[in-house]
């Protein structure tokens, strides 16, 4: 497969249906800056800022491939799964696992407005729950409130609601109610 030659972290590859999750790359930056620099994504997100400043999107991969991350990132590609218009993707969203003690993680996924509502989180959802590529005992999501399609995407995947809890919002520069999620692996 093209990907595996640019690869630079010991993360796993993850085959969906429609599309591949991969490791960022650099040259992903661009699109990277491209989708977050919309608001209605970084607002559905605790730390993606609005406006976006210049080189964040470089940082975020530069840490995305450190070899001492505490977060595993994959970018939803499908350039290898050609789509019905005859075109490939590159980044159609971004879906990740923050490590969390006692072999747990924490779920994070965002799609970019173009392939809203296509299945996509969900089918990226359910890849890496099935891959469960960390090991983990147990993984947490959590969604704002004034986002029900998130909310669904980890019901459908079989993860259960624990209860409501509030985060910040760098770009909404406030503090937002979520609904929090788990799921017991194995």
């Amino acid at each position: 497969m093209r990907h595996e030659a640019e690869l630079t972290t010991d993360q796993a590859l993850v085959e969906c249906e429609r599309f591949v999750l991969r490791p960022p790359k650099p040259s992903d930056a661009g699109l990277l800056t491209y989708y977050t620099g919309d608001r209605r994504v970084a607002e559905e997100t605790r730390s993606i800022p609005h406006p976006l400043p210049p080189g964040v999107s470089e940082a975020f991969v530069r840490r995305a491939m450190d070899e001492d991350r505490i977060e595993d990132v994959w970018i939803m590609d499908d350039t290898d799964h050609v789509a019905t218009d005859g075109t490939g993707h590159e980044v159609l969203g971004v879906i990740s696992l923050t490590r969390l003690d006692r072999n747990q993680s924490q779920l994070g996924y965002w799609v970019a407005p173009p392939f809203w509502n296509t299945g996509l989180a969900s089918e990226a959802v359910l890849a890496l729950i099935a891959a469960n590529p960390l090991g983990n005992d147990t993984i947490f999501a959590e969604v704002f409130q004034d986002n029900p399609n998130s909310a669904r995407v980890l019901t459908s995947a079989g993860f259960d609601y624990v209860g409501d809890a509030e985060a910040f919002s760098v770009a909404r520069n406030s503090t937002v109610p979520t609904w929090t999620y788990l799921r017991k692996m194995g």
